[in-house]
């Protein structure tokens, strides 16, 4: 069954390639969603899929960063399946 997390990314997370490694990470794992930087310095993401996908989409993306993230914060949502393919939102 496959599910949604939302994610919330907080440290030195921006200007260092970090959505560019998430979009190559989920075409790598096939999850969909997004990932966008907000205004206070966080990097927010959303991603479908199955959850052990999705468990290692995330544990990547941590390892990669694993320097430069302070705090993740992750939200089990509905899933929605309205996500095709995964992509940097602006």
């Amino acid at each position: 069954m496959e599910k949604l997390y939302h994610v919330y990314f907080s440290g030195v997370v921006q200007g260092i390639g970090f959505r560019f490694t998430a979009k190559c990470l989920g075409d790598r794992y096939r999850v969909r969603g997004w990932v966008r930087n907000l205004a206070d310095g966080r990097v927010e993401l959303v991603a479908e899929g199955e959850p052990q996908i999705l468990s290692g989409f995330l544990d990547d993306l941590k390892s990669e960063f694993k320097m430069q993230i302070r705090e993740v914060e992750v939200k089990e949502e509905a899933f929605s399946g309205k996500y095709k393919n995964f992509q940097i939102a602006f």
